[in-house]
């Protein structure tokens, strides 16, 4: 199989993520639920992991680093900590299902900075307009989940700084590929999937958490700390986490995020956009394909789109998976950035790539995608 899926989840994994999740079934407990050796072993790995995180995103204090089950969850807490019910949000026009559906949970008054595809001017200039001093939060992706385009953060957060609004980022797609400075952009809050550019495995999120930020627990209970009172403890991370932790997969992911550290985060991406590229150029050359990319390494990351014109997203992307060829077609649980993008009629064949890929997959990805789009009109 070759898989271009790994914007949905990177499914080739350094070997270390598969032995570290074998040790900790082994050898750890639950942390802080004792002073045993597995009880502490379990806990050092909690706090190396989070060390971790926190050196790599420039995060003040490990205690920050908060894990959670995937991204979703994490911007679940953000939101609902920031925002109340009929609150005020600002949005970009790329954001996933895990943003808009908290918010119209919210009953929250939406605004959406919309720009056409990789316009980061255009796009910085429509949050300028929209964020005023009445806005509860700002959300943005780093880098839209559909078509890989990359977000002006850096702009958009010195608006919030100074108009002094919180800013919310999902780094779904970014985390592990491009840079990400917390300390720098002076958000609120970022969220993360531990099973996507971190390579660890699913079940595994990370919030990062401004320590000046209100944060309201989505679910109380056990955290082996301050017992005795019946409210979540004030401090990070117990507040937000609740319940047993998930030993094995934060010891995978803790693997994940040193083989990115040691791959190198430049590297890796340099690496995505290459493929990226390579795939874009070939299929400009198929007939009746239209190709959601631009002609620049430095536009997108390691995700991009293609209509196949007149046909059905989906079957095409069935016909792909029948030749051995995994991508993700259709709406990818972001129908606002195919409204934005104008694609919501069609939807789009997904191809990512993660530092496993090679050019090789890529030539006969464009070598089989011909016959895939034979019959299949809609």
């Amino acid at each position: 199989m070759i898989y271009l899926d790994s914007a949905a989840t990177s499914f080739q994994k350094p070997e270390t993520v598969g032995r570290a999740m074998e040790t900790a079934l082994r050898e750890m407990s639950s942390p802080g639920r004792g002073g045993y050796p597995a009880a502490m072993r379990a806990a050092q790995t909690l706090l190396d992991c989070r060390t971790e995180l926190a050196e790599l995103f420039h995060v003040p204090e490990p205690e920050q680093v908060v894990f959670t089950m995937n991204a979703t969850h994490g911007l679940n807490l953000a939101i609902k900590s920031l925002i109340p019910y009929g609150g005020r949000a600002v949005i970009s026009g790329y954001e996933h299902n895990a943003v808009t559906r908290p918010l119209a949970a919210l009953g929250a008054d939406i605004r959406v900075a919309a720009a056409p595809l990789f316009e980061p001017d255009m796009t910085a200039a429509a949050f300028d307009k929209a964020i005023t001093p009445d806005v509860d939060a700002v959300i943005c992706t780093h880098v839209s989940n559909v078509f890989g385009a990359v977000q002006p953060i850096e702009q958009v957060a010195a608006l919030c700084r100074e108009r002094g609004v919180p800013l919310i980022v999902d780094a779904s797609q970014s985390a592990g590929v491009l840079p990400l400075d917390m300390t720098a952009l002076g958000a609120a809050f970022i969220a993360m999937p531990g099973h996507k550019g971190l390579y660890g495995p699913q079940g595994t999120g990370v919030l990062l958490c401004c320590g000046r930020a209100e944060t309201a627990p989505l679910i109380e209970g056990g955290t082996g700390s301050v017992s005795i009172q019946q409210e979540m403890p004030d401090f990070l991370p117990d507040r937000l986490e609740a319940g047993t932790h998930n030993v094995p997969g934060i010891a995978g992911l803790l693997a994940g995020v040193r083989f990115v550290r040691e791959r190198g985060l430049e590297q890796i991406c340099l690496h995505e956009r290459k493929l990226a590229l390579r795939a874009s150029e070939g299929l400009r050359s198929i007939p009746g394909v239209s190709v959601c990319a631009r002609r620049d390494l430095f536009a997108q990351t390691g995700v991009l789109s293609f209509v196949p014109e007149g046909q059905d997203a989906e079957l095409v992307g069935n016909a792909l998976a029948e030749a051995g060829v995994a991508v993700r077609a259709g709406m990818h649980c972001a129908p606002l950035a195919h409204r934005t993008a104008g694609t919501l009629d069609s939807g789009t064949v997904r191809l990512s790539f993660s530092a496993f890929n090679t050019p090789e997959e890529v030539d006969r990805f464009l070598a089989v995608l011909p016959e895939a789009l034979r019959g299949r009109t809609a």
